[in-house]
């Protein structure tokens, strides 16, 4: 191989260099050349997770002297958004309570009488008349969690919610 040769090898092999699409630059300082998109699983548009469409109607809650609270357990999946009515017929003055289960989801807001509360904690719900509670949240934490009157003990005076 003659020098003419090596030559034009070496500016080729540098001109190849030159094209090579390294973050050397942006590590010095420069700006950022990229946008970086976060992609999830899902699409869920504009509204996000909190879309009507993305949420899930549960059967209500009732809150009666003698009735049991829901007719069954539960399942919800971790990351789903839903929304439950808890009914009080006035019949007596009724509390739901259960902290492990407000401390397992994030509730998106309470509405009482058309007044919506975003709350940033719950513990518990009374209820001293008459009324409809439309709470919605979105499950995070898997487990088996309830929420009960206080002070009764009866399976049928709690309502179980499994997160998976």
């Amino acid at each position: 191989m003659g020098q003419a040769e090596i030559d034009e090898a070496t500016e080729q092999a540098d001109a190849e260099d030159d094209d090579d699409d390294d973050d050397d630059d942006d590590a010095a300082g420069g700006a950022p050349s990229e946008t970086y998109e976060a992609s999830g699983k899902f699409e869920y548009g504009f509204a996000g997770l909190l879309d009507a469409d993305n949420r899930t109607d549960l059967a209500p809650l009732t809150l009666a002297s003698g009735q049991p609270v829901a007719g069954g357990e539960y399942t919800l999946r971790s990351g789903g958004y839903y929304r439950i009515d808890i009914n009080a017929d006035g019949s007596a003055e009724l509390a739901l309570s259960g902290g492990d289960f407000f401390r397992s989801v994030w509730v998106n807001e309470i509405v009482i009488n058309d007044i919506e509360v975003r709350p940033m904690g719950v513990h518990s719900l009374e209820f001293d008349d008459a009324g409809t509670v439309t709470m919605s949240f979105i499950a995070v934490t898997p487990g088996r969690y309830t929420l009960s009157i206080p002070g009764s003990s009866g399976e049928t005076q709690q309502a179980v919610f499994n997160i998976r």
